[in-house]
């Protein structure tokens, strides 16, 4: 699988979870991969794994908050292959309190994380993107960017990530530059794998399962690739039907309206 032979791609929050995964596709699929996090330790030996796979791909601490680093990032790949073809902005943290127990700290550290974060990596890649007159951004956002979630930090920062990546979209459309959402509902990682809420939000889903890392991660890939070529601006919910109407088809299954058993087999 070589689809991305010759292109690179910056993948923050890459060190672990769902980040790790799409790197992992992107690097499989021919890209030279940028792993960009905080996490130094996992970070380093997930780049030797790939070395090792024969892969291409290097790990840089990236605070995506900091636009000196995102400079210093970008201008390092760039000297180490030339080109930057492929953002995906996975960096995110949780918050989870509610309005009135959030202090204000804590709801702008959410907020420079998901959203600001997201932000300045556009800024930093797009002048090399218009140079080679191409490039694909993909912004992973959450299935909370369309309700309210009991975190309103996190969750106006997921709607923020739908905002920007319209306006990003419109304004690069020009420059053949395609920007792109992703929103995942419940995917257990190391971010959540210890959260309360797993087995209600697993009972609301109608497909009654958690989501994949890879299952993300493939999502990034069509979305990266030329397969995409006339999608920009949009939003994609990947979260086996929670959005589409969990709580209505909840209330149908307990008036009797829908089974939650599958079909008898037909003969």
């Amino acid at each position: 699988m070589t689809q991305f032979a010759g292109q690179t791609a910056i993948v923050t929050g890459g060190s672990r979870g769902q980040g790790a995964a799409e790197a992992h596709l992107l690097a499989r699929e021919g890209a030279a991969v940028a792993i960009c996090d905080v996490l130094v330790p996992e970070g380093e030996a997930l780049a030797e794994q790939f070395r090792a796979e024969g892969f291409l791909a290097r790990f840089y601490h990236l605070d995506v908050t900091a636009p000196e680093n995102w400079a210093s990032v970008v201008a390092d790949v760039l000297a180490w292959q030339g080109r930057i073809d492929i953002l995906v902005n996975n960096a995110g943290i949780i918050n989870r309190t509610g309005v009135l127990a959030t202090e204000p700290a804590a709801w702008s550290r959410v907020i420079e994380v998901n959203l600001t974060g997201a932000f300045l990596g556009i800024q930093a890649v797009v002048p090399a993107m218009r140079r080679q007159g191409r490039g694909a951004i993909v912004n992973i956002a959450s299935n909370s960017g369309f309700s309210g979630h009991y975190d309103p930090a996190y969750t106006a920062s997921k709607w923020g990530i739908r905002g920007l990546t319209k306006s990003a979209a419109m304004e690069f459309v020009a420059d053949g530059i395609r920007v792109n959402c992703i929103c995942p509902g419940l995917v257990i990682t190391g971010l959540n794998a210890t959260s309360p809420h797993l087995g209600s939000m697993i009972g609301m889903t109608p497909m009654k399962r958690a989501g994949a890392p890879d299952e993300i991660a493939k999502l990034v890939r069509f979305l990266a690739s030329e397969d995409s070529s006339f999608i920009t601006g949009e939003d994609f919910v990947i979260d086996g039907g929670f959005t589409a109407g969990a709580a209505y088809r909840q209330v149908a299954v307990q008036t009797g309206l829908l089974s939650d058993a599958p079909a008898p087999e037909q003969v």
